[in-house]
């Protein structure tokens, strides 16, 4: 089973958005980048993310994310070989969330 170029390329983006926010966020919050999903027609990826604790600072987030959109197509271009970078966007991951939310209440059963 050969893994696809878009494959790869989501692969590198996620590690690399990972890499970014962590070194450019101030540390009030985790952030952990889950996935990065190419739309179908390959113009947008979406950047999935989580964020402990999650109150209230989910749309901080976001707004961080999204104010540092120019200097991480930057990081990306540099820290790889990626030639044609489509438009990025942040979201918060609601299935994460929720499956973290079912992990929680099952523990309490």
């Amino acid at each position: 089973m050969s893994i696809s170029r878009e494959e790869k390329m989501m692969d590198v983006i996620k590690e690399l958005a990972a890499k970014f926010l962590e070194r450019e966020s101030n540390r009030t919050s985790l952030i952990t980048v889950t996935n990065a999903q190419l739309s179908n027609d390959k113009k947008k990826v979406t950047i999935f993310m989580t964020v402990f604790p999650d109150t209230n600072q989910e749309k901080a987030v976001i707004d961080f994310a999204n104010r540092k959109k120019r200097e991480f197509y930057n990081f990306i271009i540099s820290n790889s070989r990626i030639s044609h970078l489509p438009s990025i966007i942040f979201a918060i991951d609601e299935g994460e969330k929720a499956r973290q939310r079912i992990d929680d209440l099952s523990r309490n059963l």
